[in-house]
């Protein structure tokens, strides 16, 4: 990734100014990248499939979930 120094603000890109668009987002990010604290280490543990309740999950995306797992493990 780029670190990118900004010193002064970004002009507000008028629309359909696709680069424009991405310099200042880019811009902005760097401007808030001070602002972010990181966890020292983030630990997931496997959670049981009992404990999981009340989530749905359209059959279409539950399919191509299942196919996946077919490549990635």
């Amino acid at each position: 990734m780029t670190n990118l120094k900004v010193d002064g603000p970004v002009p507000v890109p008028l629309e359909g100014e696709g680069e424009a668009d991405l310099a200042a987002l880019r811009g902005d990010c760097a401007r808030m990248a001070p602002h972010w604290a990181v966890p020292d280490r983030i630990v997931a543990l496997p959670v049981s499939p009992s404990l999981i309740h009340g989530v749905s999950v359209p059959s279409k995306s539950a399919r191509l979930l299942d196919a996946m797992g077919e490549y990635g493990g």
